[in-house]
C-alpha cells in the first residue's frame, strides 16, 4: 500500500512539474507598455526620460523624430551589462542590446511608451533568453524601476506573444524568422564596411539619417539605427497605415558582423513589432519590406 501511495505521489509530482513547465512556456509577453501621459512639452518629456535612464545606469545612444514629425520622438538606449549578455550570442544577438522608448505629443499630453525588453530578448536571443533569464530579468526590472519615475500606468498594448513562440517567431508558415536575415553586402573587411556605411549615412543616401551607431570593434560588430525619411515609401508612408503608437519599434537597423552587412527581413521584423495585425492589414504595406531592403542596400554600396 505504501508503495502504491509513493507511486501516486511520484506521478502527481511529475504532472505538477509538467504543468509548471506548460505555464512557463505559455507565459505571454506584451510587445509594448503605455507608461504615462505627461502634461508637459515633448522636449521636457524627452529630457526627463533621458536623464532618468542615465540615473539608472543606461546610456542613451540616439534619438529622432519618426516620419520627421515634430510631435514624435524615439529614444534608443542600452547598457554595458546588457551588451555583455547579448554579445554572447554570435547569431545577431547584439541587436537585442538596443531598446527604445516612444514619445507622442497628443493634444496637451505626451504619451510615453516602452518597447517591452523581455519581448525583444525572447525574440532576438531565443533559448539564451532562458539561459540568462536571471540577468536579463534584473535588467528588465531596472528599466521598469526607471520608467516608474516617469509614470506608473504600465498598460500593455500592441499585442502579445508567448515566450516560446517568440523564440522561433514567424508570421505564418514559410515566412522568414530571426535567423533568415537579408544579406545586404559583403566587404573586404569589417573596417571597410563601417567606413562605407558611415559615408553613405553622412551623405543621406536613400533619404536616410543615422539615429545611432553602436560599435564593438573587438567583436567586429556594428549596429546602425537608420531613419527611413523618404516621404513616398519610408516611415511617413507605412507607420500611419500599420500604427504610429508602435513608434518604439523604430528605427530600422543594419547589422555589420565581420565583413557582412545584413538586416532583419521586413516580413519578420514588422510582424514581430506589430503582432496584432492581420494578413489583410499587412497587405496594405506589401511593398515596404522590399523598399526597406532597397534603401539599406544603398547604404552598403
Amino acid at each position: 500500500m505504501k508503495k502504491s501511495i509513493s507511486s501516486y505521489s511520484a506521478i502527481l509530482i511529475l504532472l505538477l512539474f509538467g504543468f509548471s513547465l506548460q505555464l512557463k512556456a505559455a507565459e505571454e509577453l506584451p510587445a509594448y507598455y503605455k507608461v504615462a501621459e505627461l502634461e508637459m512639452s515633448l522636449l521636457e518629456a524627452s529630457q526627463m526620460v533621458a536623464s532618468t535612464l542615465a540615473d539608472y545606469g543606461f546610456e542613451v545612444i540616439g534619438s529622432y523624430s519618426p516620419e520627421n514629425k515634430k510631435d514624435y520622438e524615439v529614444i534608443a538606449y542600452t547598457s554595458a551589462d546588457l551588451q555583455k549578455i547579448c554579445l554572447r550570442q554570435d547569431d545577431r544577438g547584439a541587436l537585442a542590446s538596443i531598446l527604445k522608448v516612444g514619445l507622442q505629443k497628443k493634444g496637451d499630453k505626451v504619451f510615453v511608451s516602452l518597447l517591452n525588453p523581455m519581448y525583444l530578448f525572447y525574440a532576438y536571443l531565443g533559448d539564451d533568453a532562458d539561459n540568462y533569464k536571471n540577468e536579463l530579468s534584473a535588467i528588465d526590472k531596472n528599466i521598469h524601476t526607471a520608467m516608474l519615475q516617469i509614470g506608473d500606468e504600465f498598460e500593455p498594448f500592441g499585442g502579445s506573444k508567448e515566450c516560446d513562440e517568440l523564440k522561433d517567431y514567424h508570421f505564418m508558415a514559410f515566412m522568414p524568422r530571426f535567423d533568415d536575415p537579408v544579406e545586404l553586402n559583403e566587404f573586404s573587411s569589417f573596417d571597410e564596411g563601417v567606413s562605407m556605411i558611415r559615408k553613405n549615412l553622412e551623405a543621406g543616401k536613400g533619404n536616410t539619417v543615422k539615429v545611432y551607431e553602436l560599435l564593438f570593434p573587438d567583436e567586429e560588430i556594428a549596429i546602425f539605427g537608420v531613419a527611413l525619411s523618404d516621404p513616398e515609401n519610408g516611415e511617413a508612408y507605412f507607420l500611419p497605415i500599420i500604427g504610429e503608437d508602435h513608434i518604439a519599434a523604430m528605427p530600422y537597423e543594419i547589422l555589420l558582423q565581420g565583413d557582412e552587412a545584413t538586416m532583419l527581413h521586413g516580413k519578420y521584423r514588422f510582424a514581430l513589432h506589430w503582432p496584432e495585425l492581420s494578413m489583410g492589414e499587412f497587405m496594405k504595406i506589401m511593398s515596404t519590406p522590399g523598399d526597406v531592403e532597397e534603401t539599406m542596400e544603398k547604404l552598403t554600396k
